[in-house]
């Protein structure tokens, strides 16, 4: 399987979307993140050789494809009209991280746009740094998108402290000694069994219609 996680707004959490959700899948099979950011967020994560996996570059994802079960690609922000439309096709399910404030949700429609236009359904919304309770961006935000009748996760990332903690410490939020870090692995683990069951549900399909993760 690969999954590509992308966005046309920086500070949404798509490396770490990326990152955590490599890490649950290398608990099922192995599984190679690549790092195709020009910022290299995700093989700077890893310098400290703490995550459970190699972090790679774009140029190496051929060779490690072979190798592993599982692709998680993190790609660059704002990504262009082309590199969207080789995006979408080229991996099983885009992920499409979106924060609850008005800007992050202008930039997820703009992505939502170009993405119809290239005439492509692989993709999901995942909202992240979602504020707790009782403050209501979150579910207005999930309300605004599935009026729109877009697909998205059931599951949604909260926002914890311990997300910033664990890039400093090189490590994934689980590992993080944090009263609260457990959350947000909660919060990825949900994330990853969602697209564990969109992928088995795929696969249930008569080959002649598969459409991958739709």
């Amino acid at each position: 399987m690969i999954l590509t996680v992308a966005s046309f707004k920086g500070g949404v959490g798509k490396s770490t979307t990326a990152v955590h959700l490599a890490a649950y899948f290398s608990t099922k099979a192995r599984t190679v993140p690549v790092d195709g950011d020009p910022n290299r967020s995700a093989t700077s994560w890893a310098h400290k050789e703490r995550l459970p996996f190699e972090v790679v570059g774009e140029h190496q994802a051929a060779l490690y494809a072979r190798r592993c079960e599982h692709l998680i690609i993190d790609t660059k922000a704002r990504p262009e009209s082309e590199d969207l439309h080789a995006l979408a096709i080229g991996c099983h399910l885009l992920v499409l991280p979106c924060t609850p404030d008005p800007l992050s949700l202008e930039a997820l429609m703009l992505t939502i746009i170009a993405l119809k236009r290239l005439g492509s359904e692989r993709f999901r919304i995942l909202l992240t740094i979602v504020p707790p309770r009782p403050i209501p961006e979150g579910e207005n935000a999930r309300k605004a998108i599935m009026d729109a009748g877009l697909p998205i996760f059931e599951g949604e990332i909260r926002r914890l402290i311990a997300f910033q903690r664990a890039v400093l410490e090189g490590v994934t939020v689980d590992r993080v000694k944090d009263d609260r870090a457990g959350f947000g692995w909660q919060d990825y683990a949900m994330i990853g069994k969602e697209i564990e069951h969109l992928n088995g549900e795929t696969s249930k399909r008569p080959r002649a219609s598969e459409k991958p993760l739709r």
